[in-house]
């Protein structure tokens, strides 16, 4: 509970769910449903679920990450164990539990979490598909990436080409029928995500919210363009970037070795290495084993996953931020408890031996050289990490019969060295709270990166962070929670100016919130928008869903967030807004939403802005808490309050 409401943003459509089962089903920001998140809803039911029962609360929402991130680690444990040695599979589990991304992401409410471990049982199902061909569990896995799908959308197909593989490869009914079996799996995933989507594109779209991050009021643009080959090509209209940019200037340098750079590398690159030398080993190691062989089947499998969606996040020109990497953990944890324990049971074989003591030198190299991106951080640390790791390179390269407790000795410094460095991040990630919209994991206080998200910082980031590009406001300082949490200091900037407000905890202005941190108001603001609520469909409008989500979390009323969640999306119009406002069904309008960056950068849509200018025209301003507020069923007031 220490991270207050997280993402604010989806802590306020948890609280939607709560409210209504209309708002749960579709993914709904506010419980009048208004607009959508900008996602598929399937990561938000576990939570809307649990606040259900246990009442709304950053524990309510929270743990239901935990328990997610728990599982992961189960599943990748009794996936390796299945076919691999004990010690392999508690290998595997212990990689995954100290990756840094992940212990963040475990313990935060973005969709990652569920996807993750979607995934993971989807691998575990494809496995007990392979053994014996058995349609069932093949059907089981491809459910599951379909399930997937709904919480993140396609970013959970990146998974499909190696278990598709792994099953054509491994398992063992003849050719022809494998083929038959992938092609009703294909059809399954389909349909374990389609169901969702034709209820939302068969709703006529006044039954429905409007559908966020989309330009049309379309899933589909929603699933193909902003959240789908956009992130991949980086033309995606209407997003952070303002779309159609096409380069990589926006979300950092693209290409191969992005995933150990300061924005990626802390996240996730700590074993990585090893895991890749390690992958190439064991397929030299399995060469000329017979098809059906699980071992080969296994790396195939596992990676296959990380290979692919390595690439993709890699070579993404959209927008991919750091902690989009957890997908990654699964993979490298089963990779190095496979492919260690293989060559580690192979270590006659100089081959093996080389493999091995390449990819424990080039772990401890690595964790070295990212420690040292923060130098006065546990600096003990640093040298230790990097001797140990050699000895332990040296001791596997030079001693082959190593048995017994010299074996179980060199194991252990082995470990020591490899682990020590993700560990203690990992340790330092669990220990930090972490909010906004784009959390990074790391030890507090200490900028490994630059740019959106990097290393430890970026906006959105409870820590200090790195420098914003030109058009988006700097989320350094400690984010503020929501009322009853402990508020740090807010990041600077304003609204409207191409920089965005800080989240306005102590020394913020007035709670106003920015793109990417939502709002804190205070006592005074809330009774201000509580008074009469219950005469109104939405309590207020401000433009851009983190700004309308502190005020929606604190009043615990229905709020709309004109233009969705970046303040980009076209609705509502300007014609639509003003019948809103003659039927009485908003009461007021807070100002300071959105930002209007150069290039379009965190801009807000033409609707938003019309928007603005008729409220601020023909409304009169107050100013309650700090904050800018017009009362839209007064078009004559001329009171002001402080």
């Amino acid at each position: 509970g220490a991270s207050g409401w997280g993402n604010s943003f989806y802590s306020a459509a948890v609280q939607a769910g709560t409210k209504s089962w209309k708002a749960m089903f579709y993914g709904s920001f506010d419980a009048s449903n208004f607009v959508t998140v900008d996602k598929s809803p399937a990561f938000l039911w576990p939570m809307e679920i649990s606040a259900r029962i246990f009442g709304l609360s950053s524990w309510s929402i929270l743990v239901p990450q935990a328990l997610e991130g728990v599982a992961t680690v189960g599943l990748v444990y009794a996936a390796v164990r299945r076919w691999f040695t004990p010690g392999a599979a508690l290998l595997a589990g212990a990689v995954l539990a100290l990756t840094p991304v992940a212990a963040l992401m475990f313990r935060f409410n973005n969709p990652d979490a569920m996807l993750v471990l979607l995934l993971t049982a989807g691998a575990y199902a494809m496995e007990r598909a392979v053994e014996k061909g058995r349609t069932t569990w093949l059907l089981l896995a491809f459910s599951l990436v379909g399930f997937g799908f709904l919480a993140k959308m396609l970013q959970a197909l990146l998974v499909v080409p190696a278990f598709a593989l792994v099953y054509l490869v491994a398992a063992p009914p003849p050719f022809w029928r494998r083929v038959r079996q992938l092609v009703l799996g294909g059809g399954v995933m389909i349909a374990s995500a389609g169901w969702w989507i034709a209820i939302v594109q068969l709703t006529p779209a006044s039954a429905r919210p409007y559908i966020g991050g989309s330009q049309n009021n379309s899933l589909l643009n929603l699933i193909f363009g902003y959240n789908g080959f956009g992130r991949l090509t980086g033309n995606e209209t209407g997003s952070v970037g303002g779309g159609g940019q096409g380069g990589t200037g926006m979300w950092g340098a693209t290409g191969l070795a992005r995933l150990f750079n300061a924005d990626f590398g802390g996240q996730i690159s700590w074993l990585l290495p090893a895991a890749l030398v390690l992958l190439v080993g064991v397929v030299v190691a399995t060469a000329r084993l017979p098809r059906t062989n699980r071992t080969r089947a296994g790396i195939v499998l596992w990676g296959g996953w990380l290979v692919v969606t390595g690439l993709a996040i890699s070579l993404g020109k959209g927008i991919i931020h750091p902690y989009y990497t957890v997908a990654l953990g699964p993979p490298i944890g089963a990779v190095i408890g496979i492919g260690g324990g293989l060559l580690w049971r192979r270590r006659a074989l100089l081959v093996s031996r080389v493999f091995l003591a390449a990819a424990v030198a080039v772990t401890g190299w690595w964790s070295y050289t990212l420690l040292q991106r923060t130098p006065t951080w546990q600096p003990w640390l640093h040298l230790p990490v990097l001797v140990i790791s050699l000895i332990g390179a040296i001791a596997i390269l030079c001693w082959p019969d190593v048995k017994g407790r010299s074996a179980f000795a060199v194991a252990a410094v082995v470990l020591a060295g490899t682990l020590a460095g993700p560990g203690a991040y990992t340790l330092a990630t669990a220990s930090t709270p972490h909010s906004g919209s784009i959390p990074s994991a790391g030890p507090a206080g200490f900028s490994t990166g630059r740019g959106p998200g990097g290393g430890g910082g970026g906006f959105g980031r409870g820590q200090a962070g790195g420098q914003p590009p030109q058009g988006l406001g700097a989320g350094g300082g400690a984010a503020g929670g929501p009322p009853g949490f402990a508020n740090g200091t807010a990041g600077g900037g304003t609204t409207g100016n191409g920089t965005f407000a800080g989240p306005g905890g102590a020394g913020g202005t007035g709670g106003v919130g920015g793109l990417l941190n939502g709002s804190t108001p205070s006592a005074e603001l809330v009774a201000a928008l509580e008074a009469d609520a219950g005469s109104y469909t939405w309590v207020a409008a401000t433009v851009g869903a983190n700004q309308a989500a502190g005020y929606q979390l604190s009043t615990g009323d229905a709020v709309m967030a004109i233009g969705g969640f970046n303040g980009t999306d076209p609705t509502p119009t300007l014609a639509q807004f003003e019948a809103y406002v003659a039927a009485h069904q908003i009461h007021w309008f807070i100002a300071g939403g959105g930002g209007t960056g150069p290039g379009g950068a965190g801009g807000t849509s033409s609707s938003s802005s019309a928007i603005t200018t008729w409220v601020t025209s023909h409304f009169t301003a107050q100013t309650v808490g700090g904050v800018t507020l017009y009362d839209l069923s007064s078009p004559t007031t001329t009171s002001s309050m402080s």
